[in-house]
């Protein structure tokens, strides 16, 4: 039985609780933890007895990661099933079978519509904190889970200082349990934890997916992800401009900066205080050439159809105008140069943010993290910030340059 060698965070919280929150660092057993805690569920004593639930809800983010992690992953409910008990996976309703009748469903959180028509008595949500569609999902989810008599749901999630997460712990009726990936370190590839550790030990990235905390925002941050969930969107409108941003590295091969290749989109229409930016894409490329981010870039500027490509100047001077040309020879383009540090060059963007003027259409995990290690006493995680870089000369490009051309003739000259 599983519960004999369990590890203290994958047992299942005694009381009376609606929503047990299981959070842990990569690798710390959570998709274990939900796999079996299914099982316990609908299993009875022997293979063809009913257990105390039967309509089970198992949601990933899409169908594809849903299927692949929580099915059919190493530690999913076939693997962790026994012969006798395993259930049948029927591929075109998307369902499991137990032999004893009890049924689950695979669904995704991106599709949150089809949870208007079932009901269930229990869910497992698997890495909710990165679903981009989380609050539609969970709102959805409440009005099925309307069988039995203790409708439950398990959360196995990576930390993330999502809004919704934060909500859900704060709730009364939640219990939650955490675990650091060293946990079940001696279930995990030797090097696996070592390696990582060592790469990302001690920094804001490590606390988190490593450490298995849910990090508060930081109070001199520049954005937090609350403020930029609360504006994002799934498509765009209809956009007067669109630019693809390029900040390059000073150097390349293995130990070279990434380069940041960011694409946005304005609506500058009626009124300054009126217009509006749009993330569209963070196409950053890392270990790469000049010519393979310069491709990436023009292949950017053709898939949008942007009107131009901007990019700083500072470390490759007309060389990256070079490079970019060879790719297409009559590309518009723009040089624009960082003379100011980058707290100052970012700080109108984010106050763009305060004011409710920009969208991300979409999620782009690794570029938010970034953004909210940016601090007023500067870049507070590893490396360089070079999506942040490529977003706030994007935006500048799009909106806060633009602006001042309307108020300032001499800038007006320039732009």
């Amino acid at each position: 039985m599983f519960e004999f060698w369990a590890l203290p965070h994958q047992v299942e919280p005694q009381g009376d609780w609606y929503t047990w929150v299981m959070i842990g660092g990569r690798g710390a057993g959570k998709t274990r933890t939900g796999a079996e805690w299914i099982r316990a569920l609908v299993e009875g004593k022997t293979p063809t007895e009913a257990g105390q639930y039967r309509h089970v809800a198992l949601i990933g983010e899409t169908i594809d990661q849903a299927r692949e992690v929580m099915v059919f992953g190493e530690s999913g409910i076939l693997a962790c099933s026994p012969p006798d008990r395993r259930p049948e996976w029927n591929g075109s309703r998307k369902t499991l079978t137990w032999p004893n009748g009890a049924m689950a469903w695979v669904m995704s959180a991106t599709n949150s519509e089809a949870l208007r028509g079932p009901q269930f008595d229990a869910a497992w949500l698997d890495e909710l904190a990165k679903w981009k569609n989380a609050r539609e999902a969970w709102d959805m989810l409440q009005f099925t889970l309307r069988l039995g008599e203790d409708p439950r749901i398990l959360v196995t999630t990576s930390p993330r200082n999502q809004s919704l997460l934060r909500e859900i712990l704060e709730d009364d009726r939640t219990i939650a349990s955490h675990a650091p990936t060293s946990a079940n370190q001696v279930n995990l590839a030797p090097r696996f934890y070592e390696q990582l550790n060592a790469q990302y030990g001690g920094t804001r990235l490590g606390r988190q997916e490593l450490d298995g905390e849910l990090l508060a925002a930081n109070a001199d941050a520049l954005w937090n992800l609350r403020q930029i969930d609360s504006m994002r969107l799934e498509h765009a409108p209809d956009l007067d401009r669109v630019v693809v941003a390029v900040d390059p590295p000073a150097s390349s091969g293995e130990n070279a900066d990434a380069c940041g290749i960011v694409v946005a989109g304005a609506c500058t229409k009626g009124p300054v205080q009126d217009w509006r930016g749009y993330i569209l894409a963070d196409l950053t490329i890392e270990n790469a050439t000049p010519n393979q981010w310069a491709e990436v870039a023009v292949a950017a500027y053709e898939e949008y159809r942007a009107d131009r490509i901007v990019a700083e100047v500072n470390q490759g001077g007309e060389m990256v105008e070079s490079v970019l040309r060879q790719q297409s020879a009559l590309i518009p383009y723009r040089a624009v140069h960082a003379t100011r540090g980058k707290t100052q060059r970012a700080a109108p963007i984010s106050a763009l943010y305060e004011q409710g003027r920009i969208h991300h259409v979409g999620a782009f995990r690794t570029l938010e993290d970034q953004m909210v290690e940016m601090t007023f006493g500067g870049f507070t995680g590893k490396g360089s910030p070079d999506r942040v870089d490529a977003l706030v000369w994007a935006l500048t490009d799009l909106l806060v340059t633009p602006a001042s051309a309307q108020r300032n003739p001499r800038v007006r000259k320039l732009y």
